[in-house]
Formats: C-alpha cells, structure tokens, sequence
C-alpha cells in the first residue's frame, strides 16, 4: 500500500487566521504584530492552499504571515495574508465560497520598489465590507514628498464573495 500524501483540511486552514474586529488597518508594519501573534503557517498548508492562488513567482525568500480571518458570510470566508517578497510586500485578501474554491482575491496594501519609485498602500477594512485604501508614490531619493500624489479608493466585498470597486 502507497502512503497518501498529507492533507490538510480547509477548516483548519482557516483556523490559522483568529477572527478580529473591524476596523482594521493594515500599514507598513501591521504584519509585525499578526507574526508576533498568530501560528506561523506550516510549509504544507502553504503549499495546498496559498501556491495555487498565487499569480506572481514564489522562491525560497518567499515569506507568508496568517492575518486574520472575518468574520464568516452566508455565502463566503475572507482571508487575508501576507506576503514578502524582494522589494515586495503584499497585503492579500482573498475570498472562498462555501466549496472552498477561491472567489475573488486582491492585494489591499503594502509597498513595492520598482527600482524607481517606492509605492505604499494602507488598507483600513470596515465592518460593511468596505476597504478603504490610500496609495501613495515617491521617489525614495526625495527628501520632500509630495501629498498631493496620494490617492485613495474604495472595495466593497459584495455578498457573494466578489470584490468589486466602489
């Protein structure tokens, strides 16, 4: 008889990410805070549900953090991760419906450096299912950043799962 291979289910995937009360903002060093707190994910449960929804390349460098979890829909969970990279720091929020299949996902938050200009994100999540995020570019040589180049938008988490822009 062949040993199967390990899995793990969604339910105690789920578990890794505690529940937290809204708002939550999500800045530049939230994540110091949920790796303080919460188990870090094992190398199996980022391989069974984490890789497969994963767009961009994941190498060795690659660091994932368990968030948090909302609180539980009629027709969906939300998550949110996040995830280091070179030069790349990710807030993501993703959705699952009740098959456990991916609905929606996003990335809400964090920086990126493309070798020219260094983009921030904060995410402030609302209890109605509203995300607010302000975004913000510079040059990181530049010792006088501009405000005015801030922006800020809306996502809505609609009742099926999807997130949509409001």
């Amino acid at each position: 008889m062949g040993d199967k291979p390990l899995k793990i289910s969604f339910q105690h995937f789920l578990e890794k990410f505690p529940e937290v009360e809204f708002p939550v903002t999500l800045g530049e060093d939230t994540h110091h805070i949920f790796s303080s707190k919460n188990d870090p994910l094992p190398a199996l449960m980022i391989e069974q549900f984490i890789l497969p929804i994963e767009e961009e390349e994941v190498d060795e460098f690659t660091e994932f953090i368990a968030c948090f979890r909302m609180p539980a829909q009629k027709e969906y969970q939300g998550i949110v991760y996040w995830r280091a990279g070179l030069l790349n720091y990710q807030y993501i929020l993703v959705t699952f419906g009740k098959d456990e299949k991916m609905i929606d996902k996003r990335v809400i938050g964090g920086s990126f450096y493309d070798g020219d200009k260094l983009t921030q994100s904060v995410a402030t999540l609302e209890e109605d299912g509203q995300i607010i995020i302000a975004s913000g570019q510079e040059d990181p040589n530049d010792i006088n950043p501009d405000a005015a180049k801030t922006t800020a938008y809306r996502l809505q988490i609609g009742t099926k799962g999807k997130i949509v822009n409001f």
